[in-house]
């Protein structure tokens, strides 16, 4: 099943089903006004959303529309919780070395993670705003699940039945304001901006065999300014699958139903020039601090910017048919004006 939230309707918007093509979609409020409220209610209100799923796929569906991506906002245009983990331990070893500081061995076994702010997302087609470059606007894509209802001290086994449904996201980062912010031993606050997520969120089923082990199996694909930039394979290398990052934040506290835990940037550990780039015949990156680390490895200083106000990027993921499975965040980046 696909889920897709319109921008009308209020602050948490209009729930929608989308087809598996993410050609048609329909308004479900005679069943649910909001995803949030379906997820509070799910087992009484998921079967009958699946019905309609079925109907828009099968070509029966009264008063189905056009899916338009560009007006959806987030599928939970905001959460109660949004903890995003950094599963791919390779990623956290390259950015860490980049600012001079060593990777605990704890980090292999121990889930590293932080509190980002929930309280408003970024639709997937509005604009990534910053009030200056100077900050070191970067991109970080990643999955996320959304979860139900769990009880503290869930083991991993335990939380994977409550993944309701899996997310794309762009996790934005102001990278030079993270040394200083980190230093005060308070962990981030001020550089992570709003994340935005992609227009649909489906349920694990519609992954098939590419969903397993509590993690997805495709490639994640990046693009800045309408070049390829990375195609990394979610499943590789993520040290921890998602039972996990849920059973992390669950340790110390109940979970409800709406949140959001996500992988961190997925990283794929790779070799060779620039660590292997798109145009030297890797799989590339999903933020531009990892190449800017593997440039200083290999230059002795990073060559490549970071986002500039103008700069397009677009997250996505395909099925092995080819078909989008989430829609894009397609985003430029833009000056904030209030």
């Amino acid at each position: 099943m696909k889920l897709a939230t319109l921008k009308s309707g209020g602050r948490d918007g209009t729930l929608l089903v989308v087809s598996r093509d993410l050609a048609l979609c329909k308004t479900v409020e005679a069943i649910c006004r909001s995803l949030q409220a379906a997820l509070d209610d799910w087992v009484t209100i998921a079967p009958q959303l699946a019905e309609v799923y079925a109907e828009l796929n099968d070509g029966s569906a009264q008063g189905a529309q056009a899916f338009d991506p560009a007006a959806c906002h987030s599928p939970l245009p905001r959460a109660y919780q949004w903890a995003d983990g950094s599963a791919y331990v390779n990623h956290v070893e390259l950015v860490r070395r980049a600012r001079g500081a060593e990777l605990p061995e704890s980090f292999w076994s121990d889930p590293l993670m932080y509190q980002g702010g929930s309280d408003s997302f970024i639709g997937p087609s509005d604009p990534v705003c910053a009030l200056s470059e100077d900050w070191g606007i970067d991109l970080e894509a990643e999955v996320a699940v959304i979860t139900g209802d769990i009880r503290m001290g869930a083991t991993p086994e335990q939380c994977a039945p409550a993944i309701r449904l899996l997310m794309l996201v762009n996790d934005v980062s102001l990278r030079n304001l993270i040394p200083e912010e980190l230093a005060k031993g308070f962990g981030f606050l001020q550089s992570k901006a709003a994340s935005a997520f992609s227009p649909v969120a489906v349920t694990p089923d519609e992954l098939g065999d590419d969903w397993r082990d509590g993690k997805v199996h495709r490639p994640l694909t990046v693009h800045l300014n309408d070049r390829l930039f990375g195609k990394p394979d979610a499943g590789r290398d993520m040290i921890f699958n998602f039972p996990q990052l849920i059973a992390h934040v669950a340790k110390t506290r109940e979970i409800g139903a709406g949140s959001i835990i996500g992988s961190g940037t997925v990283s794929n550990k790779q070799g060779g020039l620039y660590g292997s780039s798109i145009d030297h015949g890797g799989v590339g990156y999903c933020c531009l601090a990892e190449l800017r680390m593997y440039e200083t490895i290999e230059t002795g200083k990073p060559q490549t910017g970071f986002l500039k106000f103008g700069d397009t990027v677009r997250i996505e993921m395909f099925e092995r048919g080819g078909a989008s499975i989430f829609g894009a965040i397609e985003q430029r980046v833009q000056r904030y004006l209030a």
